[in-house]
């Protein structure tokens, strides 16, 4: 029988076959979408990342006979413990051929390697936080990942599952047509307009001159709302600084909302542009012309994923996100958007969740993240219903 062996990737080349190894798995899939090389490469911990300035982790390789056929992250998010006052660790990037050999063996390894650092509770997929792409997808392998959405083959279920690893929380994407805002579009705008006055709301797009300052508003509103979400850890002040650089150039101002109250900015939301079918096409490559194929021309593209609709602790639950969403359809449509994503949704935000599909969404993908382990009894385990 051909040798399985999990090795630690620490030389050139192990880094190079971690690396590329999805390139192998999704051969000839249709649906995959490349990583953009440039930051999976940072993320993985093998260029510099803010990420890593709280976190340890090690990658591992499963090779048969010298060939690659596995891969996974060890995670151990020093700020994630801190936070919840306990001991967890975390899989992520994982990449398995459908062999529960290989698979089993990629596990133990991390097991073994969270033991000799005192970690028995393993979570995941996270790659490699809540803060970046999560879960696995579980439901939905018709059609192509929205953008920063993770895909994966339908039989990582079956792998994950056979080893033992149990349910901790799904969540969703819910997917809507321009067709579909004729129905709901008078109820959102009548619940904004009583929102609006009631509150002395005040809703418009970021502006290009202070860009920014506005989108550091956006993620400090980001890490404010979702303080008592489940698993959410804050992102710390280097991570807003990278990830405001990184969205610069491909956040379209009218996609965008912020709410006001006297001023002071109380709510955020803000669509992404679907860049995946550009990102397939220039295979990850930003260099050397890979940055224009990707952000030329953004009209040309009809699809956005609404990823966050945020409220200040204090201003949630009065109907704030309504009217984010309200100020930011029309200029949508003016955009000639035909399709939107909302991703993603906690199984329990139940108030997000409710109030998707009362306005007709439907939900179009399900994802997982998975516990090992000790039963999560800190306060993580605790969440509040987030708007």
């Amino acid at each position: 029988m051909a040798a399985l062996e999990v090795v630690p990737v620490e030389s050139r080349r192990t880094r190079k076959q971690f690396f590329q190894l999805p390139w192998t798995i999704y051969q000839g899939d249709q649906f995959w979408v490349p990583p953009i090389r440039m930051v999976q490469k940072e993320l993985l911990g093998f260029r510099r990342h803010p990420f890593h300035d709280a976190a340890t982790m090690q990658n591992f390789l499963a090779l048969r006979d010298g060939q690659p056929v596995g891969r996974i992250s060890a995670i151990i998010n020093h700020a994630h413990n801190d936070w919840y006052k306990e001991q967890r660790g975390f899989f992520g990037f994982f990449e398995c051929v459908d062999d529960e050999e290989v698979a089993g063996r990629l596990f133990d390894t991390a097991r073994a390697w969270f033991a000799e650092h005192g970690v028995e509770a393993i979570r995941g997929p996270v790659n490699p936080s809540l803060n970046y792409e999560l879960g696995l997808l579980i439901e939905g392998f018709d059609d192509t990942p929205w953008f920063m959405m993770t895909y994966n083959k339908p039989y990582y279920a079956r792998l994950i599952d056979a080893y033992g690893f149990r349910k901790a929380q799904d969540m969703f994407a819910f997917w809507g047509h321009v067709d579909m805002l004729e129905e709901v579009t008078s109820r959102l705008y009548n619940a904004s307009r009583s929102v609006l006055e009631r509150m002395n709301l005040v809703c418009r797009p970021m502006d290009p001159k202070r860009f920014d300052q506005e989108l550091r508003t956006f993620l400090d509103i980001y890490n404010q709302s979702l303080v008592n979400t489940w698993g959410f850890v804050p992102m710390s002040d280097g991570e807003v600084k990278k990830q405001a650089a990184g969205m610069k150039q491909m956040i379209v101002p009218e996609l965008t909302t912020v709410g006001e109250i006297d001023g002071k900015p109380v709510g955020t939301m803000f669509g992404l542009l679907d860049y995946n079918p550009r990102i397939k096409a220039i295979d990850g490559k930003l260099f050397p012309f890979g940055f224009m194929r990707l952000l030329g021309n953004k009209r040309a593209i009809k699809r956005v994923r609404l990823i966050s609709t945020n409220v200040l602790p204090e201003y949630q639950s009065w109907g704030i996100g309504l009217a984010l969403v309200s100020r930011l359809v029309p200029d949508a449509l003016k955009w000639g958007i035909q399709e939107a994503e909302f991703s993603w949704v906690l199984e329990s935000n139940d108030l997000s969740y409710k109030t998707l599909k009362k306005g007709g969404a439907k939900v179009s993908k399900q994802y997982r993240v998975y516990d090992y382990g000790p039963k999560d009894t800190t306060a993580n385990a605790k969440f509040m219903k987030q708007e």
